[in-house]
């Protein structure tokens, strides 16, 4: 099956590291001098240790002459790794990843997606849009994109699932981004993407977990709502947290205002997550994420 490669043998001139390990002294300035020593040169570098497990976490984007494959430079950082009791990747930039979008009835953030996609501002190789429904077939295929309907037919859920499983391990995808698809993914279907699939959910998590948010939060008198873009696990919208954004509600807004108002954050909390994603800014810490500006 496809999968996010840890380092690629596709030299570039730019390539981002991500390291996450036990907290201590002098791992900047080893990591500085490592990326000195074979010839980058440092364009951006963040950090965050928590000091609360005592993990330092670091991205550090570099360009390079590429003399060096990325495999190469890999295998030159792994004493460093070794030293440090590291967790690492070295990953190419940019990256436009063999991406899949699934999505049931509800198209806003496809649309969006799609649009990003075909005009540039996000770096997707959009392989298929795969549905339970055929209402987007029109829109996909305005776009130019392969369009899928791979229907749930009664009895038959599992038969369905097994179909869109293989279809993704077909196109050798590396990303799936999950656009309101509507259906609970069973758990070996979430460990098969564990970390290389997003959802976006209509809530502000870890509220209204579930289906109809927007219902549960216009009857519990909600003040704000929200969206919540994340990983995928086992566990029924519980995955790491990738982003999120709020806006202001009152008593006056029905449901189908709060799902009106909701929509706009969708769209946009989404694609700041798969950018992120994209451009290797995020470490994963238990089920909780750090993503880097």
């Amino acid at each position: 099956m496809g999968s996010i490669p840890i380092v690629s043998t596709t030299v570039s001139a730019t390539a981002v590291l991500l390291i996450s390990c036990p907290d201590t002294s002098g791992i900047v300035a080893d990591v500085a001098s490592w990326v000195a020593h074979n010839g980058g040169n440092i364009v951006h570098a963040e950090q965050h240790t928590d000091t609360h497990d005592s993990v330092f976490f670091q991205r550090v984007e570099f360009t390079h002459s590429g003399e060096q494959t990325l495999d190469q430079l890999s295998a030159a950082f792994a004493p460093i790794a070794t030293k440090f009791n590291m967790n690492f990747s070295l990953r190419a930039l940019p990256w436009n990843p063999r991406t899949a979008i699934l999505v049931s009835k509800t198209v806003h953030c496809l649309s969006d997606l799609l649009t990003r996609s075909r005009y540039g501002d996000l770096g997707l190789d959009v392989a298929a849009v795969v549905s339970n429904h055929n209402d987007s077939r029109e829109l996909v295929e305005a776009f130019g994109y392969r369009y899928e309907h791979i229907p749930v037919e009664e009895g038959k859920r599992a038969e369905q699932e097994e179909t869109v499983s293989n279809l993704l391990t077909s196109l050798n995808v590396e990303l799936v981004v999950l656009a309101r698809y509507m259906l609970v993914l069973p758990p070996w279907f979430a460990q098969q993407w564990k970390g290389k699939m997003i959802n976006i959910h209509h809530s502000f998590l870890p509220a209204f977990i579930g289906a109809n948010p927007y219902r549960q939060a216009h009857d519990r008198g909600v003040k704000i709502i929200g969206a919540t873009a994340h990983y995928v696990t086992d566990d029924l919208d519980e995955g790491p947290i990738l982003e999120q954004d709020v806006t202001r509600v009152t008593h006056r807004d029905d449901v189908a205002e709060l799902t009106r108002r909701g929509r706009d954050l969708e769209t946009v909390v989404l694609a700041r997550a798969v950018r992120a994603h994209v451009e290797h800014r995020v470490l994963i810490w238990g089920n909780r994420s750090v993503v880097f500006s």
